[in-house]
């Protein structure tokens, strides 16, 4: 059902914005840029995978994706044991990539677990900080996954397990800094007065990443500690939306500088983990990870280290309902397996929407995001045939023989259901100023519609 839902979706998305509103040229810098409306198509689809995989997956211990920097700099103390417990002194980083090996690696299962999953869009990490490539950049002499470790384009592989195999829009990571980059360090010495690495690494790079690729999401990245000038940002994003193959359909967000964050951009991911927890008048998006402590998969991570699907639901509704994106990441393996608690965290997440993506797919945010009187409720609506729809999604069945939500205003034409069970609830009013009291049947377990946050679907309100 979430596949199916997902197709109907992107046709409606496609229709709402003709194309001719991106046939205006903008001009490298932010006032023009910010002018550009977003590809109707993100908000529609509303849940993102992002996928950590590249040498860091080798160590996949400490720190996670920043191992190299950790260890490095010392600032990991477990990960310089580490080392030196298990490596011999001279062993350096790049020795990890040949074990960098990717010999599992299936892309069409991968495609077939997001498809499952009822995902959206992909945020595949083409390059972290420690700048290995997982495609053959030219950019990137035998630092990328093709010149050693895998010896496999990754990123063109899954690109064509995805548009082959589902309905998911293709979309990219990728890091304006690496850690350690010689050019990098140079300019870092003059104080960013030069642009060695910008002129030979990274615009090089991302021109060639979207023309060859035609990622439709770039999640940029690595921006931190310099304004957007050293990064020439403005002058790539007006490339990207007027002359690059994906300039119609193509989102991004706003990380192009320290001092851009949260103010430019496309959608504003702000910080990891963003979640303001209200509307805010920014499209935004809360990248977030199943591993509760890093991005990069760890073999040492403990079961208490993961999301319950609860857990992992309840950030999904709350996103969704203060009208945001998830981007729901996963870590690999250095042989490109999705673990166990990675694929089961998913398909359950595919099973919910099977029966509740009514409720979040291309829904908008309501008057109320929360009850005002219930906690633990969160709203949605979307506009439907039959008029407006309200949907309460409730993360604890009741005990009782009654449920009260304060924000709904009945009329007499209002009707109470729940989505994935036949019948209709008979329902009063809560007070003569708004609300409503469910009369609540009992339900055999056997036919409760599913087994994590149940979604009430009202019709037919004054509100």
């Amino acid at each position: 059902m979430a596949s199916k839902i997902h197709i109907i979706v992107k046709i409606v998305a496609a229709c709402v914005i003709p194309m001719t509103v991106f046939s205006k040229r903008y001009l490298p810098n932010w006032e023009s840029l910010d002018t550009r409306p977003l590809p109707p198509w993100y908000d529609e689809v509303k849940i993102g995978i992002y996928i950590h995989w590249g040498v860091f997956s080798v160590p996949s211990t400490y720190c996670g994706e920043w191992f190299w920097y950790e260890w490095q700099t010392g600032q990991c103390k477990e990960c310089v044991e580490f080392m030196n417990k298990n490596y011999k002194p001279d062993f350096t980083y790049a020795d990890f990539a040949s074990r960098f090996t990717g010999e599992f690696f299936d892309p069409n299962q991968w495609a077939d677990i997001f498809k499952a999953a009822g995902i959206g869009y992909t945020a595949f990490v083409a390059k972290h900080h420690e700048g290995f490539c997982n495609w053959p950049s030219k950019y990137s002499f035998n630092w990328n996954a093709v010149d050693i470790g895998p010896k496999r384009d990754l990123l063109g592989e899954f690109s064509a397990a995805i548009r082959s195999r589902t309905n998911i829009t293709f979309g990219v990571y990728h890091s304006l800094y690496e850690w350690f980059n010689p050019h990098y360090l140079d300019d870092v010495n003059n104080n960013y007065t030069t642009q060695h690495f910008i002129k030979k690494k990274v615009l090089p790079e991302m021109y060639e990443l979207i023309n060859k690729y035609k990622p439709e999401y770039l999640f940029s990245d690595g921006d931190w500690m310099v304004d957007d000038f050293y990064w020439n940002a403005t002058e790539f994003i007006a490339w990207l939306y007027n002359d690059s193959p994906v300039q119609d359909t193509v989102v991004t967000n706003d990380r192009w500088g320290k001092n851009i964050r949260c103010k430019h951009g496309g959608v504003f991911t702000c910080h990891d983990k963003y979640n303001p927890g209200h509307l805010i008048k920014r499209k935004w998006e809360n990248a977030m990870t199943i591993d509760k402590q890093w991005a990069g998969f760890r073999r040492n991570a403990p079961l208490s280290d993961y999301l319950a699907i609860e857990e992992l639901l309840a950030v999904l509704i709350e996103t969704v309902s203060c009208g945001g994106n998830i981007l729901i990441n996963i870590g690999i393996t250095h042989d490109g397996l999705i673990v166990p608690i990675f694929e089961e965290r998913l398909r359950q997440m595919g099973a919910w929407l099977d029966v509740n993506g009514e409720s979040i797919y291309a829904a908008r945010p309501w008057s109320n995001q929360n009850d005002t009187l219930t906690t633990g409720v969160w709203y949605t609506s979307k506009k439907q045939e039959s008029g407006l729809s309200v949907y309460a999604i409730i993360q604890n069945w009741p005990t009782g023989q009654t449920l009260t939500f304060g924000a709904p205003i009945t009329t007499s034409k209002t009707t109470v259901s729940l989505l994935g069970y036949p019948n209709k609830f008979n329902w009063v009013p809560a007070s003569p100023s708004g609300g409503i009291v469910i009369e609540m049947p009992y339900i055999p377990i056997s036919r409760m519609p599913c087994q994590w946050a149940w979604v009430f679907k009202f019709q037919n309100l004054a509100n």
